[in-house]
């Protein structure tokens, strides 16, 4: 896991590993709408997830082109952009993949504001 909302494309033409801008055509739109959520969240606007065993990791304004930060081939975020015109971000929301429910409050309220930002967006 991680903080940070990814955007399309997750997978390049390369298939490396990582490190390649995979721009799509509407990639100004994808970063809007990753920024939308981002810049409301307290932890992922830093840029700076601070997750165990990857606290060098950052994310300029809290967003990354998917395949950018690690390539995924057939994921269902590029899929559903393709062959069904779905603008579709990935959102990374916490550093545990599942937080205790005892977090869940916390979470909530970390990611509230984004929310409601991002489906103002619609």
């Amino acid at each position: 896991g991680s903080v940070v909302a990814s955007y399309p494309y997750d997978d390049s033409p390369t298939h490396r590993p990582t490190g390649v801008y995979s721009k799509s055509a509407d990639d100004e739109v994808f970063k809007y709408l990753a920024k939308a959520y981002a810049s409301h969240h307290p932890i992922m606007r830093t840029g700076k997830p601070n997750c165990p065993g990857e606290e060098g990791e950052t994310f300029p304004d809290g967003i990354t082109n998917g395949a950018q930060w690690y390539d995924v081939e057939g994921g269902m975020q590029d899929y559903n952009y393709v062959w069904a015109n779905c603008f579709e971000i990935t959102l990374e929301l916490s550093c545990c993949k599942y937080p205790l429910t005892s977090e869940l409050p916390k979470e909530w309220a970390n990611n509230r504001e984004s929310l409601l930002a991002f489906i103002e967006k619609v």
